[in-house]
């Protein structure tokens, strides 16, 4: 699992057997865009085979096909399919990745 800017705390980040939301839309998240992937892709990884996470990402880095679909193709490949569900809102974004 990706340890980089993860707070070790974190419960989220354990093992979900169902599909589950990571909310990755906190005021850290908007200052640190670097951890908002990062912790985006700890919750694919701490998603079982089968099920879904929806990732839903602030709005301030704007649409996650600019900053998050190539960082999740280059660490899972074809290992996992994602599909842009809606904005929020509260201003987020929600991408559903389906592992």
């Amino acid at each position: 699992m990706s340890q980089r800017n993860r707070d070790p705390d974190d419960r989220r980040f354990e093992r979900h057997d169902t599909s589950w939301s990571a909310k990755l839309e906190e005021p850290r998240h908007a200052a640190d865009p670097g951890r908002l992937v990062s912790e985006a892709i700890a919750a694919v990884e701490a998603t079982a085979d089968g099920v879904h996470v929806n990732l839903v990402t602030h709005g301030d880095h704007g649409h996650p096909e600019s900053y998050l679909y190539a960082e999740l193709d280059a660490t899972f490949g074809d290992a996992v399919e994602w599909e842009f569900v809606d904005r929020c809102g509260c201003g987020g974004y929600v991408t559903r990745v389906h592992v």
